[in-house]
């Protein structure tokens, strides 16, 4: 606090003035104070390094989908299945998450148009639980994957998520096998399936529909990968390149289609589904 405003504070008759907690946010790349309503307005994209910040599912669906979308209801499945403890209770664990966010798990549905193409969107809420897949979240997958089917649409799906839910054990690993029969499902129908890889994805989700896409586009920077690069450095005693596992790198060595910025990424997607789906669903 400078002499002035310790000055100013002190006189009776000069009314304070509250300062509010959130008009900033520090940038975690540049380290740069950023302006609230600047960095919202941006798309949650800093201004001075290009730095991609996770936003919410549904900011995710209102930024990709046209107005009027729906949401689709999240499906019931048996919660705590394995009667899960570690220092927490997990069914506090998801009370605590839900307390958080507006949705019962970290996969929601969007079902619309993109641009006027018709689409349904998933996408995957870092937020939640970081972003792991359960039992809900596959779930959630495959009613998404039925919804396209149904009005023979194509499906895109943005991925965030640390990997597999570890409190529902081999229940969770099986929602791989489960959303890969859906995307084969899609391919039969010859509908596409778009997957948008925001960070981080990696784990499970990475092993089985992330990386299942006929088309893979991803945000700049965006860390992708299986395993962390701790634990591949460990494994093979190697020295791993600088940006190994973002996606400027990824693409470069062909896993990625596409590097694709925020604000372009629904002009993108619309191009692709106008081009693949021919004639436009009902």
């Amino acid at each position: 606090m400078n002499w002035i405003t310790r000055v100013r504070n002190s006189l009776p008759f000069v009314a304070k003035r509250e300062t509010p907690d959130n008009l900033w946010v520090k940038c975690p790349s540049c380290q740069e104070m950023l302006f609230v309503k600047e960095y919202e307005e941006n798309l949650h994209v800093c201004p001075n390094c290009g730095h991609h910040g996770r936003i919410s599912a549904d900011q995710r669906l209102a930024l990709l989908l046209d107005e009027g979308y729906s949401v689709l209801p999240q499906p019931e499945v048996t919660e705590d299945p394995l009667k899960f403890k570690d220092s927490k209770k997990y069914t506090d664990r998801l009370k605590q998450a839900r307390a958080k966010n507006p949705h019962k798990d970290a996969f929601t549905v969007g079902s619309g148009a993109i641009l006027d193409n018709p689409a349904v969107v998933g996408v995957q809420d870092f937020g939640f639980m970081g972003g792991s897949m359960g039992m809900a979240v596959g779930t959630a997958f495959c009613a998404g994957a039925q919804e396209a089917l149904d009005r023979k649409c194509g499906y895109v799906v943005v991925t965030a998520a640390g990997g597999a839910r570890m409190q529902e054990g081999i229940l969770s690993l099986m929602q791989m096998p489960k959303a890969t029969v859906m995307t084969r499902r899609l391919k039969e129908a010859g509908l596409p399936y778009i997957v948008v890889l925001t960070d981080p994805t990696t784990g499970g989700v990475t092993a089985s529909y992330a990386m299942l896409g006929d088309i893979h586009l991803a945000e700049p920077g965006a860390l992708i990968g299986f395993a962390g690069q701790r634990v591949i450095q460990d494994t093979i005693r190697e020295q791993l390149p600088e940006g190994f596992q973002r996606a400027e790198y990824l693409h470069k060595h062909g896993m990625v289609d596409r590097v694709v910025h925020r604000k372009d990424l629904r002009e993108e997607l619309a191009l692709m589904l106008d081009y693949m789906q021919g004639e436009k669903a009902a």
